[in-house]
């Protein structure tokens, strides 16, 4: 019987976050597409988990057993709203295929630079969405016409080049060859002076 109850349950929950992130996703504002389907995560499970502890039907599950479950719920929320509508929405391998499919399921190899730099960059507003993410995630200000990064954002800067340098594949494939260019892409920049901000 509580096998049955849990997995009815974590139905009715996965049934209930569908219908929130719908009707967020249709009707209400979104400033961050990964911080609204954690939003409707949690009160998905918040919706389900008060049901779970106050219902009588589920008075033959532990606490501890409710607490798992509430648990189990915000962790598959928070996969899928990392793994579904967050990837989709930045992902450039998705970007790709469907870029392939627009152009009739072929593009030259050498006809890639222009897509990404004149067509996706355009097409995404890609600027404008990770300028509006970081903004949202405080890692930025926007002060007049300079991006200004915050001590958050340089913390996490600090922390991304660390982990990029020390703990990404120093074999990675590229193409056809292996290489470790990707750990510093910065040594291979050509710097422009010309928009640094006093």
């Amino acid at each position: 019987m509580k096998w049955f109850l849990i997995v009815a349950t974590s139905l009715i929950y996965f049934t209930i976050l569908v219908v929130i992130y719908y009707i967020h996703i249709q009707f209400l504002h979104v400033n961050v597409v990964f911080y609204a389907a954690i939003a409707d995560a949690v009160i998905a499970t918040g919706i389900t988990g008060i049901a779970l502890f106050v219902l009588k039907r589920f008075q033959i599950m532990t606490m501890l057993e409710k607490t798992q479950l509430v648990l189990i719920w915000l962790l598959a929320g928070y996969c899928l709203a990392i793994s579904v509508p967050t990837v989709i929405d930045r992902s450039l391998s998705f970007y790709i295929l469907e870029k392939l499919d627009q152009r009739g399921g072929a593009i030259r190899l050498d006809g890639f630079e222009y897509v990404f730099a004149k067509e996706y960059m355009y097409e995404h507003r890609l600027v404008d969405v990770r300028l509006t993410e970081q903004s949202e995630s405080g890692t930025i200000i926007i002060d007049g016409e300079c991006v200004r990064l915050t001590s958050k954002g340089r913390s996490l800067a600090n922390f991304s080049r660390f982990f990029r340098k020390n703990l990404l594949p120093k074999k990675r494939l590229l193409r056809d060859e292996y290489t470790d260019e990707l750990i510093d892409p910065f040594s291979h920049s050509n710097l422009v002076s010309g928009y640094i901000c006093e």
